[in-house]
């Protein structure tokens, strides 16, 4: 029978008690102690519930074990180094330790060898591959089931089991994942059931160290065993964490340990295993976010702003109080703690979306949007992106649309990563709704609007149009359908601004250009070899310098298209012509793909041909048209926005690249008249594809036809268009005929107002179909319309208007009677333009007729398009009574008449002269209008000064002096010396005084003010010498139309020389100002210089003592500011230390004549308030005497009177018009004790009519126009009378000449932009002039800039012999006298004079 483990146990144990440890035998032991662990492993303790039995049972157990644990305390078995013998005694340890409990198997003073024991083998769990492995794992389970460690404490062996915490967490780091889980658990039970029965700060610091500790291996299951023990064992060491935590925030110096340092990664994962043990420690926090160390408030920051991470967490409902303090640190004084806060926002709000405070971050998150630090900015842009991306659907609009607002961030720094950002996030949403999973949205279409903006930005080249064309071909949109693309261009162009569609137009016209340039170098390279090198190398050349401006780096660029040239494989140049002749994207990318695959990236221009290839490349092509002309046959679009932005957009593509619509023909064509419905625009999308598409004409003409007769105004405008690009070599047969049946519809009164639109359409188009029935036309106009009484003809124009349609009719009759004067294409025109000019005279003056102020502005608006290229024949009457509407009794008209003016100089379209409306209207009675003249005042000077400068520079002989916007004095003051208004010589009356000299103070400061261009101190300067010349200038010369004026014009230089003295006393001569021209139709030079008499009396005469001149000055003297230091360097543009220019405008305080800051117009905002205060106090200490103000007294505005005698202004204007009386108006500049009143101060101008001699009456049309013309003023040629004599009028510094000439019949005047010489051509004139007439004489006057007066003339007679001498040569002939265009310039231009 065999033995049983007990009694087994008990002989093994005699057995080894016999054994001599001092000849120690190894098998023999380990064979022994093998044979003992697993007898003891057979062994179960007693589980007899009676106690008795359970007593007795394990008085056995001990007597059968007493041999064997005396033979281990015997031999030393605890201590033996073998490692085998170690780990087999240990085993049986354990099994001792089991069998025996709830008792120790060994005395107490053994107790410690045995732990040590066990404790250094579990050591060594971490050697997962040792054959002994499974055998440590055991004693450690049996350890752990046993509870035999508890032992420990109560023997005071606390240096254990902290050691034996250590090597736990020794072994997880080290042990791999299989076997992870059992020794965990087996050690959480130990470590919690220690910790339960005996907490310890040491055993604490163990458990925390590697709560935070990291390693690189295995990191996680240390910080896991620890968060184990934590969350078990969380009642018992709560007080422990409480009380460490609390002494790391109140004195961490005082804590002794690195541990302290590691408080607020400690605080985290406490909270996220057991967040009840912190209740009385996170308020401690508040405390940290208030105190003044940043790297302190930055650590809180980062520590709530992860807690608020958690997924469940309930911080804010928990914590108010520190929740809000954690908002405030969004707006903290440090930069770096705001950065930190906008860090964490991301994680909290992706932590829990839908949470209360999850919006709370984002309305922070919002504000830091606007930073004044760039790097919070930035970093607020990126955390809304990327949160933007993550939950498309739910981020608030405003967020986004406050985001994209920092594409238009003052710092590019700040723009370029918006920019990166903004488009990830518009990608994903465009990917979101191609898969249904979002509808379209307007805040996320409004990214690409942005994104064109940044075309507009001059200063970076990271935002011109070159960069930009990119982004809209490769990073816009991701891979898409064209049916998905083409839903988001409609609908983002529903969005567009015409700034948008300005800067759409600027990207496609300059790819526009780079593929017609890149054609021509295509074709010119493949004759090469038949053609003269030279020649052909210099169009190359050319060639290279054209595609290169469309490339960011453009020397770079055309240093890469030379090596390319020079390359000898065609089939480069073969790969890029058929990139440019593929009409569509799609199938354009892959033959890009291939070629770029087929040069490899190791090519030493891949980069270069990379860029070139995306250049060659359509930003909208043939499919994306034909989707939308397809979406507009069938439909689709049940917004009528939606189809009307399709057809915007169509038009938009088309007018850069007609041929698109290639392809799309016959849906075209149905779509132009579906159901009925005509769209205005598709009729100019005919207009401009009709050349590159095949549509029979024969086809389309009866629609166009019948538009031209039936249509709206808009609908026949574009109906000839569209006839004019469609007929071809038929076009002036077509004309013709149709000009008849216009004619006939006419006289019929069938649609006047469209019959008269496509009327003037033609006669731009055609001059010889207009020409052909012109006598008929302008008679039925005249007549029928504008002069009698068109009730008869209006039985089919029952438009609906604010004006009755009487003057409605007018309107459209004057129209058309001036575009007949304005051909697209300069053709020779045979009609007197005398008689409109009349007419328009007449109109200017009408106010007793029902609308008249309809009237008025309709005639202003036609002097100001006739001006483009009939300046010359408008008469000073008629110049004046356009530039007074700016002071009409109706606001309708003053507001129209100043936008018309401001949109056509802005596009210098009009001589500047007309400027002078700004400056008029200053003193208007109502604040918007002042605020927009001062604002359209300081973009013309800012536009003009600069644009002058550059031609100065770039021009080899020069500018004129008239192209500076200080030249439009010139105008202004003989403006004001021919007022009716003008203050009579007693006036003492500061307020009438301040009020009629403000225009010209206002104009003056707006010129003199260095923050309008930008603080450029050298345009300032250029300025005050260019006022101080013609101020000079215009003391030594007469008043043209009425000499009796001519003491006001010297009296007004006198108080411009004394403005702009005051204004500026530092003046920095960059340059000489050279010659000024006066023009002849207002100035000539006076009689007593003519005769020599530099000090004759009459000259030295004044109208008003020089009292009453300081007296007007010292009117407006204490409301100067005077501008800062004057900067001596031309190019230095701004103050040092300011980073941006400061506008500071003093206020006039005047109702019907105040100078606002501009600021309030929204021209320039003041760095600070210190520029507001000065002024102010300014105004205080000298302008006191000013101080009496007026209130509620309703001031009516000045009017003018008009030469028969009626005033401008109706007494009986509409309510529903803006007035012209100003309701509650305070005025702070005293009128003396007595109100003044609008009859007080009225101003009308005297007929100038009378005093102007009639023009040529044969003349002819520029034959060509550029929008951007640079239009001079005729300065020094007037054409006098019909006898052909002219005078030129030259105020030069030195010298004055007189040249006289015979009569001409015929005239040509020609002033040139780049010359300073008049050429007068007349029809079939070989001569030279010969003889002087004493009244009629031309004149050429240079008069002294000097101030004293002095005049030195010569005069020069000029003869048909007089061969040799300078100027002798008279002007050549010429079929036909006509006004012509150099350089593609809308411009009168004058040839180079040469002084005697």
């Amino acid at each position: 029978m065999a033995e049983s483990p007990l009694q087994l146990v008990s002989e093994m144990g005699d057995k080894l008690a016999k054994l001599s440890f001092t000849r120690f035998n190894k098998g023999l032991f380990l064979d022994s102690l093998k044979q003992v662990e697993n007898a003891l492993s057979k062994i179960e303790q007693p589980l007899s519930p009676e106690t008795s039995k359970k007593a007795e049972a394990l008085k056995k157990l001990e007597a059968a074990t007493k041999p064997l644990r005396k033979s281990i305390i015997k031999h030393g078995l605890l201590h033996q180094n073998d490692k085998d013998i170690r780990l087999s005694v240990a085993t049986c340890v354990s099994e001792l330790f089991r069998i025996l409990a709830p008792e120790p198997p060994f005395e107490d003073n053994y107790l410690r060898g045995v732990f040590e024991l066990i404790i250094s083998l579990f050591k060594e769990l971490g050697n997962t591959g040792c054959p002994f492995f499974s055998k440590r794992v055991k004693i450690l389970e049996i350890v752990a089931r046993s509870k035999c460690f508890v032992i420990m404490l109560d023997i005071d062996c606390n240096d254990l089991v902290l050691q034996m915490f250590n090597n736990f967490f020794s072994v997880v780091r080290l042990c791999n994942e299989p076997h992870l889980s059992s020794l965990i658990n087996h050690m959480l039970s130990i470590m919690t059931h220690i910790i339960n029965e005996e907490t310890s700060l040491p055993l604490l610091e163990v458990v925390l160290w590697n709560l935070v500790k990291q390693e690189k291996d295995s990191p996680y299951a240390a910080s896991q065993l620890a968060v184990s023990v934590i969350r078990n064992c969380a009642e018992k060491l709560e007080p422990f964490v409480c009380g460490f935590l609390t002494s790391c925030f109140l004195d961490r110096d005082a804590v002794e340990g690195d541990l302290k340092e590691f408080y607020h990664e400690i605080i985290l994962k406490i909270f996220q295993c057991s967040p009840q043990m912190l209740l009385a420690v996170i308020p401690n926090l508040i405390q940290e976010l208030l105190v003044d160390q940043v790297d302190v408030r930055i650590k809180a920051v980062n520590l709530i702003g992860k807690i608020c991470a958690q997924p469940d967490n309930c911080l804010a409902d928990r914590y108010p109080e520190l929740f809000v303090e954690f908002l405030k640190r969004f707006s903290d004084k440090s930069a770096e703690v705001r950065l930190n806060a906008l860090r964490c926002a991301k994680a909290c709000y992706l932590g829990g979306p839908f949470r209360k405070e999850s919006r709370e971050i984002l309305t922070a998150l919002e504000s830091r949007l606007l930073d004044f630090d760039d790097r919070v900015r930035t970093e607020a842009v990126i955390v809304a992106c990327d949160l933007a991306r993550s939950h498309l659907k739910f981020v608030p609009e405003k967020l986004i649309s406050e985001a994209t607002e920092r594409l238009r961030d003052k710092k590019i720094s700040v723009r370029k990563k918006a920019l990166l950002k903004l488009l990830e996030v518009y990608r994903e949403y465009c990917k979101k709704c191609c898969e249904g999973q979002m509808t379209v949205c307007d805040h996320f279409e409004q990214i690409p609007c942005k994104i064109l903006m940044l075309c507009y930005d001059k200063d970076y080249k990271e935002f011109r149009p070159q960069n930009i064309e990119r982004i809209l071909v490769e990073d816009l949109f991701p891979v898409l359908e064209v049916e998905e693309s083409t839903r988001h261009w409609v609908h983002l162009f529903s969005l567009f601004t015409p700034l948008h569609l300005k800067a759409l137009n600027c990207v496609l016209s300059q790819k526009k250009r780079f593929r017609s340039e890149m054609r021509y170098y295509l074709s010119v390279r493949k004759k090469e070899k038949g053609s003269c090198h030279e020649e052909t190398h210099e169009q190359m050349k050319n060639s290279f310098v054209k595609m290169s401006a469309s490339f960011p780096d453009p020397s770079k660029a055309e240093g890469c298209f030379q090596r390319l040239n020079e390359m000898k494989d065609n089939k480069i140049f073969n790969s890029l012509e058929e990139l440019l002749d593929n009409m569509t994207i799609k199938n354009a990318e892959i033959l890009r793909d291939k070629f770029l695959k087929l040069i490899g990236n190791k090519h030493p221009e891949f980069e270069f041909l990379q860029l070139l290839t995306s250049k060659c490349l359509y930003i909208f092509d043939s499919e994306l048209v034909r989707c939308i002309v397809n979406g507009l046959s069938s439909n689709i679009y049940a917004d009528k926005h939606l189809e009307d932005s399709s057809i915007n957009l169509l038009l938009a593509i088309i007018s850069i690249f007609p041929s698109l619509l290639r392809g799309s023909e016959v849906q075209f064509q149905k779509l132009l008249e579906r159901n009925g419905l005509i769209y205005d625009k598709l009729i100019e999308v005919l207009a401009k594809a009709g050349p590159h598409i095949s549509i029979k004409y024969s086809d389309i003409y009866p629609l166009l036809e019948r538009l031209c007769l039936e249509g709206t105004r808009a609908q026949s405008k574009h109906a000839v268009s569209a006839i004019a690009s469609l007929s071809g070599a038929s076009e002036q047969f077509v004309f013709m005929e149709l000009c008849k049946g216009l004619v006939d519809s006419l006289h019929c009164g069938r649609n006047i107002p469209t019959v008269l639109q496509s009327l003037g359409c033609i006669a731009q188009y055609s001059v010889s179909a207009f020409e052909s029935q012109s006598e008929d036309i302008t008679r039925y106009i005249y007549e029928n319309i504008i002069k009698g009484e068109p009730s008869d003809v209006l039985a089919s124009f029952d438009e609906t208007s604010g004006c009755d349609t009487s003057c409605k009719l007018r309107s459209y009759g004057l129209k058309t009677l001036v575009k007949s004067f304005l051909p697209h294409r300069g053709s020779h025109l045979k009609r007197k333009i005398n008689e409109l000019l009349d007419t328009l005279s007449e109109m200017l003056q009408t106010a007793d007729v029902p609308n008249g102020h309809i009237l008025r502005f309709a005639a202003a608006k036609s002097v100001l398009q006739l001006s483009r290229r009939w300046d010359l024949h408008i008469s000073p009457d008629i110049f004046c009574s356009t530039i007074l509407m700016s002071k009409d009794s109706s606001a309708f008209v003053r507001r129209k008449f100043l936008d018309k003016t401001h949109k056509w100089l802005k596009a210098h379209a009009i001589p500047i002269k007309y400027a002078c409306a700004f400056a008029l209207a200053t003193s208007d009675c109502q604040k918007d209008l002042r605020d927009d003249s001062f604002k359209y005042m300081a973009e013309f000077i800012k536009d003009y000064s600069i644009e002058a400068r550059v031609r100065r520079n770039s021009a080899v002989q020069g500018v004129s002096n008239t192209d500076y916007p200080a030249y439009v004095v010139v105008f202004l003051i003989h403006i004001l010396a021919h007022d009716r208004g003008f203050p009579p010589e007693d006036c003492k009356d500061e307020g009438i005084i301040a009020q009629f000299f403000c225009p010209l103070f206002s104009l003056l400061q707006t010129l003199l003010n260095p923050s309008i261009v930008d603080g450029d101190m050298g345009l300032v300067n250029d300025a005050v010498l260019y006022l101080l010349t013609i101020f000079r200038a215009i003391k030594k010369a007469e008043d043209a139309v009425d000499a009796h004026r001519t003491p006001k014009l010297h009296m007004l230089a006198d108080i411009g020389i004394s403005i702009v003295k005051e204004l500026n006393h530092n003046v920095i001569a960059s340059r000489a100002v050279g010659r000024i021209l006066l023009p002849l139709s207002l100035y000539q030079v006076s009689l007593a210089r003519k005769n020599g008499e530099a000090n004759s009396e009459c000259l030295s005469q004044s109208y008003f003592e020089q009292s009453f001149v300081e007296t007007v000055v010292h009117v407006f003297k204490s409301h100067i500011s005077l501008p800062g230091k004057t900067l001596p360097k031309r190019n230095q543009k701004r103050q040092e230390g300011s980073e941006h220019s400061v506008a500071t405008y003093p206020t006039l305080n005047l109702v019907a004549c105040k100078q606002f800051d501009l600021t309030s117009s929204g021209m320039i905002k003041p760095k600070n308030k210190e520029v507001k205060q000065e002024n102010s106090m300014r105004y205080k200490t000298k302008g006191a005497h000013l101080a009496t103000t007026l209130v509620d007294k309703p001031i009516q505005c000045s009017t003018v009177e008009c030469k028969n005698g009626a005033s401008k202004g109706s007494a009986t204007t509409p309510e529903k018009e803006l007035h012209s009386s100003c309701d509650s108006v305070a005025m702070e500049l005293s009128f003396t004790d007595s109100q003044v009143s609008c009859q007080n101060m009225e101003r009308t101008t005297i007929s100038l009519k009378e005093n102007v001699r009639p023009v040529s009456s044969i003349v002819t049309a520029d034959p060509s126009i550029n929008n951007r013309a640079k239009f001079k003023e005729p300065c020094g040629v007037n054409i006098a009378n019909g006898s052909g004599d002219f005078e030129l009028l030259c105020l030069d510094s030195r010298s004055c000449e007189t040249i006289c000439g015979d009569s001409l019949s015929e005239r040509e005047v020609l002033l040139e932009e780049d010359l300073n010489t008049l050429h007068s051509r007349h029809g079939n004139l070989h001569k030279t002039v010969d003889t002087f007439k004493d009244n009629s004489a031309q004149q050429l006057i240079a008069l002294s800039k000097q101030e004293d007066g002095l005049f030195c003339g010569r005069t020069v007679l000029l003869t048909g012999s007089a061969k040799g001498k300078r100027g002798r040569k008279a002007w050549e002939d010429t079929s036909a006298s006509e006004v012509i265009n150099i350089n593609n310039d809308a411009v009168t231009r004058r040839s180079q004079r040469r002084k005697v």
